[in-house]
């Protein structure tokens, strides 16, 4: 015994909910995450530069506008602005105008915006005006706002240098010796 059921439903519509299971499984990520995903961002200016995820690199890299790292870099990082994507790994200093860290760094950061979000981590130190740390990110080091983080001379490094001597070039003072005081006072 068959029956058949007249839907109001278009075309349309009906092929939606048949897809349901495929867009269920969909993440829909807002407006501010949007650059964290796994593929090659567009900026206002075009493309951002990619290091992809089965790249890995090791040296200096200078990239005059924005980049995303997608692979593994050892070495130097400098551009506008920087996405570490989840999965991503930056093992040396980055410099850049803004860094959203969502993968892994160990170094480094300079930037005058520096956010670390959707699990991104930090082993290093971060200068920065602007600090931010979503709740499932880790970052293991110090932190300091500078005006201009970007310039290796705001470094609190380079000012503690050369304020005070390090305390391996420090020598102890010998101690008096007690003969000597015992002589002294005779």
């Amino acid at each position: 015994m068959l029956t058949s059921m007249k839907s109001s439903a278009t075309e349309e519509d009906r092929n939606a909910a048949a897809n349901a299971p495929d867009v269920m499984g969909r993440v829909v990520q807002p407006h501010d995450q949007a650059w964290a995903r796994s593929e090659p961002t567009t900026t206002k200016a075009g493309t951002a530069s990619c290091i992809g995820s089965d790249m890995s690199i090791i040296g200096k890299i200078d990239c005059n506008g924005p980049a995303q790292v997608l692979g593994r870099i050892e070495g130097e990082l400098r551009a506008s602005d920087l996405l570490i994507s989840d999965g991503a790994q930056v093992e040396g200093n980055i410099i850049a105008q803004s860094v959203t860290v969502c993968g892994r760094v160990k170094g480094t950061i300079r930037a005058i915006r520096v956010k670390l979000q959707n699990g991104g981590a930090v082993e290093g130190d971060i200068f920065h005006r602007s600090l931010s740390i979503d709740e499932n990110s880790q970052f293991e080091g110090s932190s300091r706002r500078v005006e201009n983080p970007t310039e290796q001379s705001s470094s609190v490094d380079a000012k503690g240098a050369q304020k005070s001597p390090q305390k391996k070039d420090l020598a102890p003072a010998p101690l008096p010796s007690i003969d000597a005081e015992l002589t002294d006072s005779k």
